[in-house]
């Protein structure tokens, strides 16, 4: 009797670990849903990361109600900074921060050691999850892939987020080379899916997957297929126009979300049209009125008529200047 006793509480603590285990997983994916902007870098007119901008278009974009930052990314220009300058990057998202929402740190870059090395440090820094880009510019195999994940992942130990950018990396991650990744990288939570094989969203929500559309047009049809959210650059300069999605879309009126997703494509189109980098910046320093710089070269800057033609376009919209609090206020 003492022994079928054991069995019995052995099988109940059994299964309340799986039970709380699975409660903890989908805790951790609610903490990471719903808009998160691709912030961009502010620049100092000779090039160099203006810090002080960088921590006040974060402030706007948290007071603002976002769910937190993709920081580093396509928009955030990563490929064009060095190593050293992402890690001030994401030094300096984690001190704004203080834990009131979820910085998903970009370490992406060509080599294993270099990547692994930004991830190491994004950890030690307070970031709350890194995103990777696969290694790029030479076509690797789908084991290089995944053992290049495998490291980088390892290195950090958070939440690990796939960054699929086909049209720029090379490379389309398939079902078939997640699942390969999500059997060898016990880390993995997500990806940032920016590719245009849009039905794969279904896919990426039946594999148990975090998965943020890459285009702030497509936000309101990803969350219809099981998206978690949405990840792009344009939110970051009028961050208002995605958070009254969510809300839209978290309240249950699916009619006022698309009407926002129309009014917020309405703004992608401004910026996708003049160039994202430089557009975002120009309409941060407008709203915040801080020098935030232009894209870095060879990102061509917005200057001259072309800018104040953009600039009036947008305040049309009513996007208009903003104080910005501080985060004690």
């Amino acid at each position: 009797m003492s022994a079928r006793i054991g069995q019995i509480q052995v099988r109940l603590y059994e299964n309340f670990l799986i039970t709380f285990v699975s409660y903890i997983e989908e805790m951790t994916m609610a903490l990471f849903e719903g808009i998160f902007p691709a912030i961009a870098t502010p620049m100092y007119s000779d090039g160099t990361f203006n810090e002080t901008a960088f921590r006040e278009v974060m402030e706007f974009n948290i007071q603002a109600g976002v769910g937190g930052f993709w920081v580093a990314g396509g928009n955030g220009e990563s490929i064009f900074l060095d190593d050293e300058e992402n890690m001030r990057i994401v030094s300096a998202a984690a001190d704004v921060n203080k834990g009131r929402i979820n910085n998903i740190m970009h370490v992406g870059a060509p080599t294993t050691e270099r990547a692994a090395r930004m991830a190491e440090h994004a950890a030690s820094v307070g970031a709350e999850a890194i995103c990777c880009v696969p290694p790029f510019f030479y076509r690797q195999s789908d084991e290089a892939i995944v053992a290049h994940y495998k490291a980088v992942a390892a290195a950090a130990d958070l939440p690990f987020y796939v960054y699929n950018l086909p049209q720029s990396t090379g490379v389309e991650v398939t079902p078939e080379l997640m699942k390969k990744i999500s059997d060898e990288v016990p880390q993995l939570a997500g990806l940032k899916h920016s590719s245009v094989n849009f039905a794969n969203v279904r896919e990426w929500k039946k594999m148990g997957l975090n998965c943020f559309i890459g285009s702030s047009m497509l936000m309101v049809p990803a969350l219809t297929i099981g998206a978690a959210g949405c990840i792009d650059g344009p939110p970051c300069a009028a961050p208002e126009l995605w958070v009254n999605i969510w809300k839209a879309w978290q309240s249950g009126d699916i009619d006022q979300a698309i009407a926002a997703q129309d009014r917020a494509s309405s703004f992608t189109d401004i910026m996708r049209e003049v160039g994202v980098h430089s557009g975002t910046k120009a309409v941060l320093t407008a709203r915040l009125g801080i020098d935030c710089g232009s894209g870095r070269l060879p990102n061509p800057p917005l200057e001259g008529a072309r800018r104040a033609e953009v600039l009036s376009r947008v305040s049309a919209m009513g996007i208009g200047p903003v104080p910005i609090p501080s985060s004690g206020d």
